[in-house]
Formats: C-alpha cells, structure tokens, sequence
C-alpha cells in the first residue's frame, strides 16, 4: 500500500540563470518529498543583461531538458518580477502558488518549501510561515556568477568558438548536459555577443573602483516627466543597458542638490527646457530607491523626481548627451515594454503610475 505524501505540493524558488547541478539536486529533493513542484522563476520579464540573460521561459526549458519526461508533467512554472518589495513580492509568490495548483485541482494544498541558506539574499525562505521549510544542505562549490562569467568571457577571444568549446568542457561537473548544450545553441544567437559586450563593459567597471579604499555607492538621479498622458523615455547610447528604454538621468554633480541635478540631466539628455517655476509647479513627488541590487554597476543609490505638465501640448525634445534617442511613449503602452527597460526603470514607473498591480504582463 502506498503511503500517501506529507505534501500536495513543493515549491522551488529561484533565479536560475542558469539551472545548474546545485539547483538539479534541489529539484529532486522537491520532487522526492511531494508530487508536484512549483518553480518560482524570479527576476522574471526582465531585460536581458549579464546578470539575467535568460528569460524565463529558457530557464523553464532548463528544468525540462534536465528530467526524465515521466517527471515533467509534475512541474508548475510561476515567473514572478522583482518588486524590490519584500512584502509586495511575498504576496504575489503566495497567490501565485495557490492560483496554479488551485488550477491543478489542489484546494488547501499542503506545501512544502525546498531550498538552503546560501547567505542574506536567502532570507526569502521564512518570508512563507504557513509552509513547511525543508532545508537542504548546499550539494557543493557550484556559484550561477562563475558559470555565467566563464560563459560570457569565452567569447572574449579571438578563438571564440574554441574557447566555448573548451569553457563548456570545464563546466560539466557544474551544470546538466541538457543545460551544457543549451548553453552551446544559445553562443549562436545575436544576443550572445550583446550581453557579452555587456558583461565585458560591466567587468571593466568594476575593476576601475576595485582599489577604492571603501566599497563605492553611487548616487544618481531620475526624472519621470508625464504630460497628456505619456512620458518621456530616452533610449540609451551606451552601455550599460545600451538601446534599452529609461527615464532620463544620471550622476549627482558635486555641487548640485539632487532635484538640480536631476533638471540638469533632464535638459541634457532631451533638450526639454521648461521654466524653472513650470517645473516646480509639475513636481508630483519624489523617492530613493536604494534596493542593493537595483543596478549593475553596483551599489546605486537614485533620487527619482515625478513631474506631472497635465494635459498640456506636449514639450519639443530631441535627443542629447547619453540619449540614442527619446520619445514621448503612451503609458498605455508601458505595461507590455517591461522586457525592453534599463535596470529597475520600469519598476519606478510602476511605483510612481502604477502599471502592473501584480499582474503579469499583458493579463
């Protein structure tokens, strides 16, 4: 006779960029403890970048390609975005979970939650209460930033195709083969030289502060204009994020208080030179958004200042200084444009306009 399981359900929590060995150990366990598992894909919808190359449903081709087949009907795939919200970002993984195996014909599941305590950013694991945390030792050295800097950096030669060959080769006690040779398909897409150029222009970066004699923070700022209802975007001409969508900003200068330095970069970027009274009358609001892992630089600090002009003639602009180009966007139109915007850009927008309300994109 069969015992029957402890658990309705397991819920796996992770970025996955990519689904290596470590994480392969950690599914079968969630796998062995219940007979089904919710993947909860994070970091999901956003802009690919070095550190989140993959999209969501790549990494959920990852956890397939990786079991048998019988196995894989018993895997539930949730993409939740990164809020910079603990308590917003809890809420939705919860109604998420129970909204899938609510529609898997489970009513007041009994959830177990699988993962280890790998430093601060696993806090998320007592963030769930009402489900039962099934700690699991780490399997061994595997680290998602080597593979990912190992992958990105072989392409940084001019005998690339061997050096993928010969990275991929080192890899194997890191990640799955079916991951390997996925890994192998996606070094021929364009966007593999893209976020290599990326990765390289990052790594540079953080080399140029490495012998500061404090971990450097940085300060910039960001100016959210709306007028009959658009906003102002620029695309940006340099890396990082180069081609992506943001509100126009950048760097406090020394001598400047950060509101100037925000209609200083506002002129710059989009040559929108309102009277300063005009814009003092526009001023909605203002908020720091200082999540640590916000930028890719490093640790960034931004003052963001939102301007309401109302629903007058829309303000000439034109591109300028670090600006490919800058458009005048329907807000309409900004909840589809989640995966084509810089760092947290499209999460200030959310903040200050609210665009997603926890929906996913397009719901």
């Amino acid at each position: 006779m069969t015992a029957t399981p402890a658990h309705d359900a397991a819920v796996f929590i992770g970025r996955f960029q990519p689904f290596h060995l470590g994480h392969a150990a950690l599914l079968r366990q969630a796998l062995a403890i219940a007979p089904r598992c919710v993947v909860v894909i994070g970091s999901a919808y956003q802009a690919r970048t070095p550190k989140n190359p993959w999209s969501w449903e790549e990494r959920a081709e990852m956890f397939r390609l990786a079991l048998p087949e019988a196995d894989r009907a018993r895997l539930l795939f949730l993409p939740v975005r990164d809020y910079y919200n603990e308590q917003r970002w809890t809420e939705v993984v919860l109604a998420g979970v129970n909204r899938l195996l609510a529609e898997a014909g489970v009513d007041s599941p009994r959830i177990a939650l699988v993962g280890h305590f790998k430093d601060a950013t696993s806090d998320y694991l007592r963030a769930f209460p009402g489900w039962v945390l099934h700690s699991v030792d780490r399997s061994g050295p595997i680290d998602a930033t080597s593979l990912r800097d190992a992958y990105f950096g072989c392409a940084d030669t001019t005998e690339a195709a061997h050096s993928l060959d010969a990275t991929l080769a080192a890899l194997v006690d890191q990640a799955p083969p079916s991951t390997l040779a996925m890994l192998r398909a996606w070094a021929a897409l364009p966007q593999f030289e893209t976020i290599a150029g990326e990765w390289r222009f990052v790594k540079a970066y953080h080399k140029a502060w490495a012998h500061s004699p404090y971990p450097p923070v940085f300060v910039t700022v960001d100016a959210l204009v709306r007028c009959s209802g658009r906003v102002l975007l620029i695309r940006r001409a340099e890396s990082p994020g180069k081609g992506l969508y943001a509100m126009p900003g950048g760097f406090i200068e020394q001598r400047e208080t950060a509101y100037q330095s925000a209609l200083r970069e506002l002129r710059e970027e989009t040559a929108m030179n309102l009277l300063d009274s005009t814009m003092r009358g526009a001023l909605q609001s203002a908020r720091v958004f200082d999540h640590p892992d916000r930028s890719q630089r490093g640790r960034t600090i931004t003052h963001a200042f939102y301007f309401d002009l109302g629903e007058r003639e829309l303000p000439e602009v034109r591109a300028g200084d670090d600006a490919a180009r800058v458009e005048w966007v329907p807000i309409g139109l900004l909840a589809a444009m989640e995966d084509r915007f810089h760092d947290d850009h499209f999460h200030i927008l959310d903040h200050f306009i609210g665009l997603t309300d926890g929906r996913t994109p397009n719901a």
